[in-house]
């Protein structure tokens, strides 16, 4: 199976082949600003898998874990497109928003829940952590 993200005036396209090797919501304040809403929703796919078009341009910060977090976005747009995490090497994480799927497989973790909105539940997740997944 393929699917294909993009962003908001479709000039970066991502092709990804296969299932994602999981789906996470974030509730970290960082997802909650990058996203401008109370979560970011990934899916995370081995970069083999994984083809991107289009120029994006490049957002990078440090972590709580001390690793660095390299987001893409559209220059044009501004949509957040995938991203980088330092401790997971040779994996994209793709915004799950960006495919525009309202059957896109559902979150199977659920992270950063000390941060996350009393109102926001993640009831098809079996894993929850009050913080990154260690």
């Amino acid at each position: 199976m393929e699917r294909t993200a993009r962003c908001s005036c479709g000039s970066v396209t991502i092709a990804a082949t296969g299932e994602p090797g999981a789906v996470v919501a974030c509730h970290c304040l960082e997802c909650q600003r990058r996203t401008g809403s109370v979560m970011g929703v990934g899916a995370y796919y081995p970069e083999e898998q994984v083809a991107i078009t289009g120029e994006t341009r490049e957002y990078a910060r440090g972590t709580a874990s001390g690793n660095i977090f390299r987001r893409h976005f559209c220059p044009k747009c501004g949509t957040s497109t995938h991203w980088y995490v330092g401790k997971k090497p040779g994996v994209v994480g793709i915004a799950v928003g960006a495919f525009a799927d309202p059957g896109f497989p559902a979150p199977v973790r659920s992270v950063w829940e000390q941060s996350k909105h009393e109102w926001v539940e993640v009831s098809p997740a079996t894993q929850h952590f009050p913080r990154g997944r260690g």
